[in-house]
């Protein structure tokens, strides 16, 4: 579904992603963890076309990303609250990009009585605007508008941070019924190990922006990378 071929990102010659081969098949739940730095977001920011690759290229269900946005249909993401729309309400924003997933109201509408429990009573219907919500909020808001449209590849970057335990804990549950489905590709990335443990059944650690651990997900994952990670 997804592959990254010889992908290079420099900044004035500093080198912060070296990904010479890496291929993540079709409904895969797929988790990236690293330090500060280690290249996390950069991967994502090539995978998405925020920014070039310096060498190298991805592709995207065999779209190579950079060159086609044939990709877009069938992707999305939240990396930030950069995504959001800070001047819509949550509801706007959610018919916005049904909008543009041709999804229509009553559809997003349907798929917004899914995540009641996920919203907790803090996004539909408070009569505020995005750029007016709390950072958890708002990142509750990103996380699901990524699944209007019911994409194949759907993107996570830190999904976990400034959301409170309860809201965490929904969160995985949400993830482990989307990663049943296996039309549907999740690329996470956390520093949360034992999240990211809990719903990828793969973990790619990255390192410097190169891969130095590649592991299918086992009840050895979590002290695996606690001590690479203690070691490192």
């Amino acid at each position: 579904m997804i592959s990254a071929h010889n992908l290079t990102k420099k900044y004035n010659q500093n080198t912060v992603l070296n990904i010479e081969e890496l291929n993540i098949p079709k409904g895969q739940s797929f988790g990236l963890v690293g330090n500060n730095g280690a290249g996390k977001t950069t991967f994502f920011s090539l995978l998405l076309d925020l920014i070039q690759p310096s060498s190298g290229y991805i592709l995207n269900n065999n779209v190579q990303v950079n060159n086609s946005e044939a990709w877009k249909p069938f992707t999305s993401a939240f990396i930030d609250e950069t995504f959001l729309i800070g001047y819509l309400t949550p509801e706007e924003y959610f018919y916005f990009i049904g909008e543009l997933r041709n999804q229509n109201k009553a559809d997003v509408d349907n798929l917004l009585k899914q995540f009641e429990d996920f919203f907790h009573g803090e996004i539909i219907g408070q009569k505020k605007y995005l750029r007016d919500l709390s950072k958890g909020n708002q990142k509750k808001a990103g996380i699901v508008a990524s699944f209007i449209g019911n994409p194949e590849v759907v993107i996570l970057d830190e999904p976990f941070a400034n959301l409170d335990p309860t809201t965490q804990i929904r969160l995985k549950t949400i993830i482990k019924e989307l990663s049943q489905n296996k039309d549907t590709t999740i690329l996470i990335s956390s520093h949360d190990l034992i999240h990211v443990t809990e719903v990828c059944e793969r973990i790619v650690v990255l390192n410097k922006g190169e891969i130095v651990k590649d592991i299918q997900t086992s009840a050895e994952t979590l002290k695996e990378l606690e001590s690479f990670f203690q070691n490192s």
